[in-house]
């Protein structure tokens, strides 16, 4: 009789490998975490993926024809961060007006007073305070995901393709 024995002590040593790093993925959401930091720089590189609405036409005026959208200062795209643990990986700012931004939406009424104790001009009239009825701002989504999550194609296929290399990694090793 002919008989062939496997010994499954290496199978058995490679999959407990697999499943310790499966219950514990930081490595890989430290990776996520990077991944959608890149992503973001690359909205507001190409100013929006699908494109940002353009400029009000005040705003162009005032900036100039070649000013970025959402890049007047840099505060916001500069204050963008990932972070990541052993169980979730994520992005966002502290910006108080990212939100907005990001999801769009109304400005309440408020008052514009002038700063510095110096007056308001306006068409030659100088005025101590304005009543500002509020505006409407467009989202202009600069974070890779939707208001409802969903992850943007391209940090989609980036994300897919860190998972992917760490699989290869836990599983080769």
């Amino acid at each position: 009789m002919f008989e062939v024995e496997i010994q499954a002590a290496d199978a058995l040593a490679a999959l407990r490998n697999v499943v310790d790093n499966t219950r514990r993925p930081r490595e890989l959401m430290r990776e996520i975490a990077g991944t959608l930091e890149s992503e973001t720089e690359a909205n507001f590189a190409a100013q929006g993926r699908p494109a940002w609405l353009g400029l009000h036409p005040a705003t162009r005026a005032k900036r100039g024809a070649g000013a970025q959208i959402l890049q007047a200062s840099g505060r916001l795209a500069a204050s963008v961060l990932g972070d990541y643990g052993d169980d979730f990986a994520r992005i966002g700012s502290n910006v108080a007006y990212a939100a907005i931004h990001q999801l769009g939406g109304e400005t309440a009424p408020h008052v514009i007073r002038p700063r510095y104790k110096k007056a308001l001009a306006f068409n030659g009239r100088v005025v101590k305070k304005v009543n500002h009825p509020g505006s409407k701002i467009p989202a202009r989504p600069f974070l890779p995901a939707d208001k409802n999550g969903r992850l943007q194609p391209e940090a989609a296929r980036a994300i897919d393709s860190d998972v992917q290399a760490w699989l290869r990694t836990i599983t080769d090793g």
